[in-house]
This record gives C-alpha cells, structure tokens and sequence, in this order.
C-alpha cells in the first residue's frame, strides 16, 4: 500500500486533502490525517511544507495506532508516528472534491440576507424586551419571541428562495409548546414580528403569514441532518441567556454539503466593531453590529450590520502564549472553567479569560480580538452541531483551526449532536502545538485527581 503526500508542517504535523492511497480510479481519501510525532525528517521551513510525491510504504494497517514510513528521497527517515484518520470511499471523494470546487455564492447571499433580517427582529424584542417576550421550554431552558420569530424568519426565507430544491433545515427549536392554550399571546405577537420585520425590510410584496405558517416555518427545522446532501444548520439566537440581559448573541446560520461545513453566517448585533481586547476600544465602543460570513476556500469577511463594505479577516498570528487572549464561555453547563484555567497556566497565558455568551467569540477569534477559545462541558452535556457549525468556518476560513480535545476535526455528518472527544479548542497555527500539549498534560492531571 502506498501513500502519496503533501505534508504542511508545524509542530505537530497536519496530513489532510492532499492524500491519496494506490492513486487509481477507485482511489480512496485519506481525508484527515493528524500527526503527534515530529519524527518525520525533511527540508522544511517555518509555516512552509515539504513535498514528498515518492511513496512512502506503510508497515502497519491504517487504523489509529502507530505505523512507521521509509522514504530515500527528501532525507526522509523512517520513523514512528502516532495519528488517527478516517477513510472515506471513492464515491464521497468524489462529492466532496465537487463540493469544494462548487460555488455556493447564491446560498451565501441567502444566508446573509436570513441572517440580516432575523438580527433586526431580535434588536426589535431586545430593545423592549418584556416578561411576557420569554417563555419556559419543556426543558426547562428559557426560549424568547426572539428566538421562535428568528427560526420563522430564516426558515421562510431560505424555503422562498430555492423553491426547487429539497429542503432540510437542523434548528435549535421546534413549535411544540407553542402551539398550547397559554401560549397562544406569545404566538401572535411572534407572527406581528415576523410580519413587520419582513414590511420594514422592503418585502412588503409577500403576503402577511398567518400563525399556522410560522408554526409551520419552525417546524422545518426538526431535519436530523446527515452526511448526505445539503442541510442548513441554525441557532436563531445563540446565547439566549446573553440576550435576555442585553449582553452577546448570535443568529448562526451555516451549510452541509456531503457532511461538510461549506458557508456560514453569524450576526452578532451587539458585537463591538473594534476589538473585544483593543486598549482603545472606548473610542467607538458605541458602534456595534457584525455580521461575518464565510464560503469553503474563499476566506471570511466581516461588515457592520448597516451594511458597510466587507473586509477580509484573519486569525491573530501571535505565535507567544503570554501574549494571547483567552476566551471562554460564562459559567454553566457548557463550561468547565477550572480546566480552562490550568491549561491557560500550563501555556502560560497571563492575561484574565475573556467570557463572552455565543458564537460570537468565534466571529471575536476571526478578527484577531484573542488567540484561544476553549470549551469544556460538564459531564453529560452533548454539544450541539448548531452552536459550531457556523463559527467553526468562519476561523477556519480566517486560518484558524477548530479541533476537538484528541486533536481530531468537528464531524458535522452524524446528525444534530457533535459526538466529540471531551472538549473543543480554538486557536491559530502557531499556538496549535502548545495548545493541545496543555490540554493532554492538563486532562491527563484532572483524571489522574479524580
């Protein structure tokens, strides 16, 4: 068996999209590839790559473990390397070297639009937000008119815009416990926002919905998501309990294609358009409103919500961890901040953890406002797809990279939860190295306490 190769280095090596085994057409991908071990001896530059198109002969099965490699050209030594990977069959190589080469600029300018008008409709409740705007969920989480109204609004929209296309959309909520007697109030003043949204956004031509549309509308969003085919992924507000205090939300909205994250919108209306961590952010901390988005290959781009040109960003590229921000989320079942704490000691961060509600930290990151966001939940908690899916590519696309604790890549392909090992960490190419030696020493020094 024999593998060819194009190896991007930095400390801990990264093999991904660029190989290829017993190239034929009945190929297979070796579709991620992650290396523990700098073993690997070579002409290499710093943020630079090697190049090895010889074969390298695997001695071992490909299956998480330890496989050794022998190479004469380039200097290359054999040496043992620790990695994990996933195979994936000819056909879905197939469907995702058409996915990445697709252009989804149609999408993309639907999302922004969804995203738009559901940020102006949750500014519209914030500003008066009311004891009656909140309702009790089953679960017992707090849900606003915002967050129903929100899902109604991009639902409708996308539904309208690609008529002749299946429709699937994964959502944080469904209509069930609004459709009860006592709550039918909330309901009808969900269906007035909708409407007046829609009116004062110039789509005053589509015809008013009735209560049963938008709780239809919702309902689109009960999709179980998949690795097949095209599925938006949305949170119509991201950190509801921000929110309901007048601090950070996000309407998040992103696309599957074949399991994959191919385009992703967050609006953040309370987000500052200078830097969360600038010495000089009281200059104009009265201007807030961003809206990111992102397309696969194409970078991610920030505007303000008034519609101001958009800028291409990019990740922080400090490279020394005592000089980088730290963001995290506020305390709950999302956040196990006495892990966050002694990784940040382990790297030797010295600046206090920056807490922010959402995925607005995602949109943060990919501006450069902080290096790191880490996110640790409590045992039991199952991350949802639709709290990352979106900001996930917009770091990425801004040349960051979003990992699970072992080092693994998010799976957006099993349906509406993340299955994940322990946790998720954000960070840039240089801080990557440091980073998940902190996490592995500091996980391994919890459990050995426990």
């Amino acid at each position: 068996m024999h593998i060819y190769l194009k190896i991007n280095f930095c400390s801990r090596l990264s093999l991904a999209k660029h190989a290829l085994i017993n190239p034929s057409p009945h190929a297979h991908a070796l579709e991620d590839l992650s290396i523990f071990s700098s073993g690997i001896y070579g002409e290499t530059r710093e943020n630079g790559c090697v190049n090895c198109v010889e074969p390298l002969t695997v001695w071992r099965p490909l299956t998480r473990g330890v496989f050794s490699i022998n190479s004469t050209k380039h200097g290359l030594q054999s040496k043992p390397l620790y990695f994990s990977l996933s195979l994936t069959t000819s056909l879905q190589q197939v469907r995702r070297a058409a996915a990445a080469s697709m252009s989804y600029d149609k999408q993309l300018a639907t999302a922004k639009k969804a995203a738009f008008l559901a940020a102006s409709l949750s500014q519209k409740v914030q500003k008066s937000l009311l004891q009656s705007d909140i309702q009790s969920k089953s679960d017992r989480s707090p849900v606003t008119v915002a967050d129903y109204g929100a899902q109604a609004l991009v639902s409708f929209i996308l539904e309208k815009e690609f008529p002749s296309m299946p429709f699937s959309l994964v959502a944080e909520e469904d209509s069930e416990d609004l459709r009860k007697e006592e709550a039918r109030e909330t309901l009808v003043r969900i269906k007035e926002l909708v409407n007046d949204t829609l009116a004062s956004n110039g789509m005053n031509y589509i015809s008013p919905l009735s209560e049963e549309d938008v709780l239809d509308a919702i309902d689109c969003g009960k999709s179980e998501g998949g690795p097949h085919g095209q599925h938006w992924v949305l949170d119509p507000i991201d950190g509801t309990k921000g929110f309901m205090r007048g601090d950070q939300y996000a309407v998040a909205l992103a696309l599957l294609d074949e399991g994959k994250v191919v385009l992703g919108v967050l609006a953040c209306p309370n987000l500052p358009l200078t830097s969360l961590t600038s010495l000089d952010r009281h200059i104009s901390e009265d201007k807030v409103g961003c809206l990111y988005f992102a397309q696969v290959g194409a970078g991610t781009y920030m505007q303000s919500l008034d519609g101001s040109p958009p800028t291409k960003v990019h990740v922080s590229a400090t490279a020394n961890p005592e000089e980088a921000f730290l963001f995290e989320s506020f305390a709950g079942p999302r956040s196990s901040h006495d892990l966050s704490s002694l990784i940040a000691k382990k790297m030797g961060v010295k600046a206090p953890s920056v807490r922010i509600d959402s995925q607005a930290k995602y949109g943060a990151l990919s501006r450069g406002d902080g290096e790191i966001y880490l996110r640790f939940p409590r045992e039991g908690y199952r991350e949802k797809i639709w709290d990352h899916a979106a900001g996930s590519i917009v770091v990425a696309e801004a040349g960051g990279v979003v990992i699970d604790a072992a080092g693994n890549p998010l799976d957006f392909s099993s349906g509406r939860y993340l299955d994940l090992d322990t946790g998720i960490i954000v960070t840039n190419q240089k801080l990557m190295p440091t980073l998940s030696k902190a996490v592995l020493d500091s996980l391994k020094e919890r459990a050995s306490s426990l």
